[in-house]
């Protein structure tokens, strides 16, 4: 992967730098930001699918790549999971006005973002790229919306966005109910922990429990077998 670092003056990767910063700490309602430590001219999102269209419940990772222009050319955005969207390419381009003749240097990566979630809830079939997407949104909605509430399913739920997982990239996949390795991780590594710290109180114990102790366990053999004569 290509990376436009080295071909934007300083000045510009400092803005940039910053702006993504302050997206990190503070980003747009249901957008996740997962910048890059080592390409800050390449940034990572996920989109939450809004509520009341055919993608909600989704999650939709996109990138937005900066050019060697930035910010006199607009940046470029491609979701990386799947949608049927009259908006988005085959290859996961994405078609608005924003990223083209409505770009404006000062406009800023979060009005990127805002205008590109802003697009799942009212698609512009007028400049579609998926040819068939724009057809039904215009002449049947309902079977619109069913094809890309299906591929939302398919592609947008459960963690599975249709590209690699990786830490710093992306939502991650929810660890398995049913694993009881997972599950019981972080408390069996606590374990040894928790004996080695109650080792000494252990040892000054009163010999009286430990008696005890030893009683209760003879009395729980002899029942024991009792039970099996």
């Amino acid at each position: 992967m290509n990376s436009n670092m080295e071909n934007l003056p300083p000045h510009i990767l400092r803005l940039v730098y910053k702006e993504v910063l302050a997206l990190t700490a503070d980003p747009p309602e249901g957008i996740k930001i997962y910048p890059s430590d080592e390409d800050i001219t390449e940034l990572h999102t996920a989109i939450e699918g809004p509520e009341g269209t055919p993608f909600a419940g989704g999650v939709f990772r996109m990138r937005l790549v900066l050019g060697k222009d930035f910010p006199a050319v607009p940046p470029k955005g491609y979701f990386l999971t799947k949608i049927f969207h009259p908006n988005v390419g085959h290859k996961g381009e994405i078609c608005v006005n924003v990223l083209k003749r409505d770009w404006k240097a000062e406009l800023g990566l979060r009005h990127v973002l805002l205008t590109i979630k802003c697009l799942l809830i009212h698609p512009n079939p007028e400049s579609a790229l998926n040819e068939e997407a724009g057809r039904l949104l215009f002449e049947d909605y309902a079977e619109y919306e069913s094809r890309a509430r299906l591929l939302t399913e398919i592609h947008a739920m459960g963690g599975s966005s249709g590209e690699p997982q990786d830490p710093n990239d992306g939502p991650q996949p929810k660890k398995h109910a049913g694993d009881p390795m997972k599950r019981a991780g972080p408390s069996a590594a606590a374990v040894p922990a928790a004996l080695g710290n109650g080792a000494s109180g252990a040892s000054t114990t009163s010999s009286s429990s430990s008696s005890t102790n030893v009683a209760g366990k003879k009395k729980a053999d002899k029942k024991r077998a009792l039970r099996r004569l």
